[in-house]
């Protein structure tokens, strides 16, 4: 029943509206602050800070999210304009992210659980309508470009929390395994919580 078989995380891969209509696979290019120095990887979510910049969600359960990073551009050492899968976080300038802000986007997600952000587990259909903390263990791929965020399946009668950041639309059927007599899900589709562009809390202004 298990085909394929999902080994360990890459992140949010946007797959389309939760809201039916067809998506249009549309991003909004963000700037990366100049001194910002750490990597960001495809299927990172991102927001936006107090300097108009694209930074990190970070591992959150209350985190602010704009959308979800899926490609990349800047100016490389040796002065050449380069699309990338990742931000590699060092030795570039000029760099922009295409960052998927639709409010109503659905997002292709793995399952872990606290404490081992690595290892993939499947939840009971149960978890449909639950809400979700995120886990982005540290860097992604360089080789794939890939991240290693995942989602974090809630305690037994948790998942209710308004803060938490993501939301359970569906589970994903087609990589589904037998435990015992019990189907799991490793993978889960999920939407943006209270997304940023459209929260009624901004970012401060800097003069």
């Amino acid at each position: 029943m298990a085909y394929p078989t999902i080994n360990s995380p890459y992140g949010f891969q946007p797959i389309n509206r939760y809201d039916g209509i067809p998506y249009a696979g549309a991003t909004l290019q963000i700037p990366i602050g100049a001194s910002y120095n750490t990597p960001i990887y495809n299927g990172s979510s991102v927001k936006i800070v107090q300097n108009g910049t694209l930074e990190l969600s970070g591992s959150t359960t209350t985190g602010t999210i704009i959308g979800v990073a899926t490609g990349f551009q800047y100016t490389n050492s040796s002065g050449q304009t380069v699309q990338a899968q990742y931000y590699p976080g060092t030795s570039v300038t000029n760099a922009i992210a295409y960052v998927v802000v639709d409010a109503s986007a659905e997002f292709k997600v793995t399952l872990t659980v606290s404490g081992a952000p690595t290892v993939v587990v499947g939840a009971n259909a149960t978890i449909v309508g639950t809400n979700l903390a995120e886990i982005q263990n540290g860097t992604g791929s360089a080789t794939t470009g890939n991240a290693q965020s995942s989602c974090v399946i809630p305690a037994n009668g948790a998942g209710s929390a308004t803060t938490l950041p993501w939301r359970v639309v569906a589970v994903v059927p087609d990589t589904a395994y037998l435990s015992g007599s019990t189907v799991l899900y490793p993978e889960v589709l999920v939407k943006i919580n209270n997304p940023q562009l459209t929260a009624l809390t901004g970012v401060n202004y800097v003069a």
